[in-house]
């Protein structure tokens, strides 16, 4: 493995993680329309209809909070997935309010939380109990990610494999970090290519993800063709005020088209919707 990170070739490290990413799943690459709502109970509530995940986004004040918040979402959502929450921010909620996670995540089931958003692999405590106890508690989490720039090498990434082989319940994996130091700036060689590395080493997690609302297009564009096979964070808004070719669920499709893959849109269950493959 560690001959894979210092591989320069690009393009031949690329075509490896790409054949891997089609042996699971040919040439479709699945999207997520996203609404956002705040974590502040009494907050706006509204979202568009077309939206496949109603998120809630912010660090709860209180468990109280967090359960009048999705409460008050789920009472809205209409069948749509209503997820939330960073698992590292509900584990140290956890603890200063001096009960137990599964208590915490039990609470927030029961009044209709589907989906833990996101599970922080070098934010959280103890990554392995702290993702079985959402299972034990009958949620799902919606992925795995990193918050900051991992060190060079492939050891996290090692230890994020083992991870899914105890685990076994993870769905995605987003390998490019949520917070980039602005003093030590990411290039876009190397987020190409730590796609590439995680397509290639996490080979027991299904899809491998690029997030649009935080990396943009290009960048997602270019991590289809060396192992990423999901996009999160897509606009869930159908905005034509700029052309129909600018709308959100447009530019996804023709991105993804340009990628030579066939755009899919799930839900946050990872139920497939539809295709998408018209030009």
């Amino acid at each position: 493995m560690s001959s894979l990170a210092e591989q320069t070739d690009i393009l031949s490290l690329g075509m490896q993680a790409d054949a891997v990413r089609r042996e699971k799943h040919g040439n479709k690459t699945t999207f997520l329309r996203v609404a956002v709502v705040d974590a502040a109970p009494g907050a706006p509530l509204t979202w568009p209809a077309a939206a496949g995940e109603i998120r809630i986004l912010g660090v709860p004040a209180s468990r109280a909070a967090a359960t009048a918040r999705v409460r008050e979402v789920a009472a809205g959502a209409k069948g749509v997935p209503v997820a939330g929450f960073s698992l590292a921010d509900l584990e140290l909620l956890a603890a200063q309010e001096k009960v137990t996670l599964r208590e915490v995540l039990e609470e927030l089931s029961a009044v209709g939380l589907e989906l833990v958003s996101e599970a922080p692999f070098d934010k959280l405590r103890d990554p392995h109990r702290a993702i079985e106890e959402v299972n034990i508690a009958g949620m799902a989490l919606s992925r795995l990610t990193i918050h900051k720039l991992p060190s060079a090498g492939t050891s996290w990434l090692k230890e994020i494999a083992d991870l899914q082989y105890t685990v076994g319940v993870i769905r995605a994996f987003a390998p490019l970090p949520r917070e980039v130091n602005p003093a030590v700036p990411t290039t876009g060689y190397d987020d190409v290519k730590r796609v590439a590395l995680a397509r290639v080493i996490v080979t027991k997690i299904p899809s491998i993800q690029v997030d649009w609302a935080l990396y943009g297009p290009k960048l997602a564009q270019v991590a289809l063709t060396v192992g990423a096979d999901d996009v999160d964070g897509v606009s869930a808004e159908d905005d034509m005020s700029e052309g129909r070719r600018r709308a959100p669920l447009e530019e996804i499709r023709r991105n993804i088209l340009a990628a030579s893959q066939e755009p899919v849109e799930r839900n946050g269950r990872y139920d497939l919707l539809r295709s998408s493959s018209r030009r």
